[in-house]
């Protein structure tokens, strides 16, 4: 694998470098400033997104035949690298990145050109429905009710952790449609619209803020609701084929850019605040040993992911790989948001619980104090989100070491 890159590609990193310096505008720059999840409000994140699909980069992974970029491998990298490094919004993933694959690789021809453009535009917000009270790493035993009756399936139970479910106009759903075989067997994939009788959104308060504001994730309440079998992906009971070929996209994502990014911000906190001598906390010796720390690991991690995606790039599938990248992303996010919360010191103990409320005004300290305790405890639920670090470990025991 050759890491030099050609003039092309060279050119190419300019032309990213100055579309966002023309495009990320300072409302934007501002509210990313302060955000803790690396997403901006509704408003903000679909402005962000129709700039991109303006410019024809809002999908980089999508085939050119659905609308992509065709980028190359190469071009694929250097984009994630510039937006993160830039501190860009990142996508929503959940239509761009976890469900459109699916649509593409198991969809009907009536699904992708119902669906695939207004996702592309960034027109229609979806949320993932996979998760239910006791059914979350082990995702087969989930037990909510899709029950044939004529043209439709009727829906009964509820979905947790719904991310963003209160902005969202179409969920993508696993559904128990046959009881009677092993776990797997027996569930399906449905595409369902928000506003149908029967289902009901309710807010799940977190410790990184209240219910409003960037209110992160819900549960989702289905009494008796009807979805159109033709909104079924593929086939009855292939529903565990489907879901295991999406958390690919969901794993699978690099990490290493956007760790840069944050270890970035780190050393400026750091560069500001001081340390128990009075001096800069950059220049304490047990600080920098941290920090090195941190830098070699996401180093390992960006070589890591630069193997397996120009892999990916000659027609390879991540594959179990995808949660390696899981397991060693998650963890160094969380490593790096709590080095952020040391480096602030005192000023993270009156954290203002949501960042957005003009209510909190004027808050304790300075700026990039703001997020970083509601940054810290955010991200303790990337080691349990798209199936916990603990399952992706047996995972990666099974299938890429063979135990």
């Amino acid at each position: 694998m050759d890491l030099a890159f050609s003039e092309e590609d060279k050119a190419f990193q300019r032309e990213v470098r100055d579309w966002i310096a023309e495009h990320y505008d300072a409302d934007l720059r501002k509210q990313m400033s302060q955000s803790k999840n690396g997403y901006l409000d509704k408003a903000g994140q679909v402005k962000w997104q129709k700039l991109l699909a303006a410019r024809g980069w809002a999908a980089p992974n999508w085939p050119v035949e659905h609308g992509g970029p065709g980028f190359t491998s190469s071009q694929a990298y250097i984009y994630n690298m510039e937006m993160s490094l830039a501190g860009a919004p990142r996508s929503s993933p959940m239509g761009l990145t976890m469900v459109a694959p699916v649509i593409m690789a198991f969809g009907s021809d009536e699904q992708k050109k119902q669906h695939l453009p207004p996702i592309l535009q960034s027109d229609i917000w979806w949320c993932q429905g996979y998760s239910e009270p006791g059914s979350g790493s082990d995702l087969a035993s989930l037990s909510m009710k899709a029950e044939r009756d004529g043209d439709d399936y009727v829906l009964n139970g509820s979905k947790i952790w719904t991310t963003h479910a209160q902005w969202a106009d179409w969920m993508f759903c696993l559904v128990r449609t046959d009881a009677s075989g092993k776990p797997q067997q027996g569930i399906s994939f449905l595409l369902l619209r928000m506003d149908t009788p029967g289902v009901s959104v309710k807010p799940l308060p977190t410790l990184d803020g209240p219910a409003d504001g960037q209110q992160e994730i819900n549960q989702v309440f289905f009494d008796n609701v009807r979805v159109p079998v033709s909104n079924r992906i593929g086939e009855e009971g292939k529903g565990w084929t489907y879901a295991k070929y999406l958390l690919e996209f969901e794993r699978g994502n690099a990490f290493a850019p956007a760790l840069m990014h944050a270890l970035k911000k780190v050393r400026t906190i750091a560069s500001a605040e001081f340390g128990d001598g009075g001096e800069p906390l950059i220049g304490d010796r047990d600080f920098q040993r941290k920090l090195a720390e941190m830098e070699i690991q996401v180093a390992t991690l960006n070589a890591t992911e630069l193997r397996i995606f120009s892999a990916m790039g000659s027609g390879e599938p991540v594959g179990p790989a995808s949660s390696m990248l899981k397991c060693a992303g998650s963890e160094t996010q969380q490593a790096i948001t709590e080095l952020a919360l040391e480096a602030v010191g005192n000023y993270a103990a009156p954290f203002v619980q949501d960042t957005w409320s003009a209510t909190n005004e004027p808050r304790p300290g300075p700026d990039h104090a703001g997020p970083a305790a509601p940054a810290y405890f955010n991200y303790r639920k990337a080691s349990i989100y798209a199936g916990s670090n603990e399952i992706q470990r047996n995972i990666m025991a099974k299938l890429v070491l063979g135990l």
